[in-house]
């Protein structure tokens, strides 16, 4: 640990991997199919991302194990030289629940793509990410769904603690190292939907198995915001201090300065890059849809102030022309801004904290930063 804000939970951190240091708090680019869509790894090295995120489901899906191996591993694949983390697919428990079974032994999923079924055990997890090479790998998890009753997320949270040691024991075997012979670090998740009490409960069982990062699973799943912070609260004030603690799929700007208020040291999510697609941009003021007529004549960056690659060389009024005639580099140069703006936030929070200042920046920032905008 660098340092902690002495108003806050805030920390600032330094994760150690095969593939280089991530200064925390950290937001990770999502790379579902071993890409961030729309941007090549020579501009994600640019943007001095430094830990994307990888899917296990999706890359055991497509390219394949076989495929994977023979290429030497994600990194290798992908042309990438620093950090990647990959989830386990519990998420895909949750989000395509009507093409799955949950039993005690794994998941049974039904590919969205051509029907086939796969059966997804703890051990079969850890060794999909053991070939793709992660930096760090998750626990294979029981994601619930919100609402979620009482019995059910006792059940999956126990589930997830089998889960958990049945991991381990795989981790274990692999010698905590990938097929490329790099270490491995394996993060445990901790599930208990809106409950507090079974939050603990998990958080407590979780931190005893001794996993080098510990998760908050299963929020942003539809719940109010404040069962959110709840859930995320409870759960942080019982993992270690000297782990790093990860909020997965959390992704507003406002979010993320939450979660690092709240102690998180890492995020996720597909806003960044979705909301490019679909032509909103994220400013100093708040989100702007970039393809609204009023922009066709502004002659001026994305966000005043940006240094961003598109802020540096092209107008709103050409980006907007770009995404109206459905050209492929709208996309890119929107992606671009959203995903400088994103590292650039964290980066921003990590100085504050550093500095001994981040309460004051962080009600600056909100003051400033006002959502949704129309300027």
């Amino acid at each position: 640990m660098v340092a902690t804000d002495a108003e806050t939970k805030a920390r600032a951190g330094v994760l150690h991997t095969p593939h280089g240091i991530v200064e925390t708090p950290v937001f990770m680019p999502v790379g579902t199919q071993g890409t961030v869509k729309t941007l090549s790894q020579r501009e994600l090295r640019e943007l001095d991302a430094r830990i994307i995120l990888g899917n296990t489901y999706h890359l055991y899906l497509r390219p394949g194990m076989a495929l994977m191996t023979e290429a030497g591993g994600l990194h290798e694949f992908m042309n990438w030289d620093r950090a990647i983390l990959t989830d386990s697919g519990g998420f895909q428990v949750h989000s395509l629940a009507a093409l799955n079974k949950i039993t005690e032994d794994g998941v049974v999923f039904q590919s969205h793509i051509d029907g086939s079924k796969h059966l997804f055990t703890p051990e079969k997890v850890i060794e999909i990410e053991h070939l793709l090479g992660a930096d760090i790998a998750m626990v294979f998890d029981e994601c619930t769904p919100y609402p979620c009753s009482r019995e059910d997320a006792k059940a999956a949270g126990e589930r997830t603690l089998r889960w958990a040691r049945q991991c381990l024991d795989a981790y274990d075997k692999y010698g905590r190292k990938s097929l490329a012979g790099h270490a491995q670090a394996l993060f445990g998740i901790v599930q208990g939907s809106t409950y507090p009490d079974l939050r603990v409960r998990f958080a407590e069982e979780t931190v005893a198995l001794n996993f080098s990062g510990y998760a908050v699973g299963g929020t942003c799943v539809g719940e109010p915001k404040e069962k959110t912070w709840e859930a995320v609260s409870t759960v942080a004030s019982h993992l270690p201090a000297d782990r790093p603690r990860y909020m997965m799929g959390s992704g507003t700007p406002e979010d993320l300065i939450r979660g690092v208020m709240r102690g998180i040291d890492m995020f996720d999510c597909v806003m960044p890059t979705r909301n490019a697609r679909n032509g909103t941009v994220f400013t100093q003021r708040g989100k702007v849809s970039i393809r609204a007529a009023r922009h066709a004549r502004e002659f001026e960056p994305i966000d005043a102030g940006c240094a961003c690659y598109a802020c540096r060389n092209y107008t709103r009024a050409y980006i907007r022309h770009l995404h109206h005639t459905r050209e492929i580099l709208g996309l890119r140069l929107a992606t671009i801004h959203n995903v400088h703006f994103y590292l650039q936030l964290m980066r921003q929070m990590r100085q504050a904290i550093i500095a001994g200042d981040f309460a004051h920046w962080q009600t600056t920032f909100t003051n400033f930063y006002k959502g949704t905008t129309d300027e």
